[in-house]
């Protein structure tokens, strides 16, 4: 059990249930054979459109040495495509495939399932007010 002084403590209560969060969604995630680091990239296409492989890891916060190895993964199962940038041959372009959308789409509704498991104390409005909530504060820090 979490000691008590700690249960008090806002930031402790929100490390906590983000943690249980991220690790069902990692367990169902890894059942499908996909780590979270995928459904950050398919995600930041989706949102941005095509990108360079540096961009891309900067958005996910993934370090460049992981992401050519993730890449390469992601086009293996054919969910993102690599070409080379007609702007500067050194430099490789990615984009989101067909496929690719259609796995981020179950992903995210894997990740409302978890969500919904972990939140179900909570009333629907409830819920919808929390998320509002984090999102503000996130958007705030951003």
């Amino acid at each position: 059990m979490d000691p008590a002084p700690l249960l008090d403590l806002t930031v402790y209560l929100l490390s906590r249930v983000g943690r249980l969060g991220k690790h069902a969604l990692d367990d169902r995630l890894a059942e499908r054979g996909l780590p979270l680091r995928h459904m950050a990239v398919l995600a930041a296409l989706a949102d941005s459109g095509a990108a360079s492989q540096l961009a891309l890891a900067r958005a996910v916060r993934l370090d460049p040495s992981d992401t050519t190895t993730t890449l390469d993964e992601l086009q293996r199962r054919g969910l993102v495509e690599r070409s080379v940038d007609p702007a500067d041959r050194r430099r490789r372009v990615v984009s989101l495939t067909d496929r690719g959308r259609e796995q981020l789409d179950e992903m995210c509704a894997l990740a409302d399932e978890v969500a919904a498991e972990l939140l179900a104390p909570l009333e629907p409005t409830e819920r919808a007010a929390l998320h509002d909530a984090l999102g503000r504060v996130l958007r705030a820090r951003a």
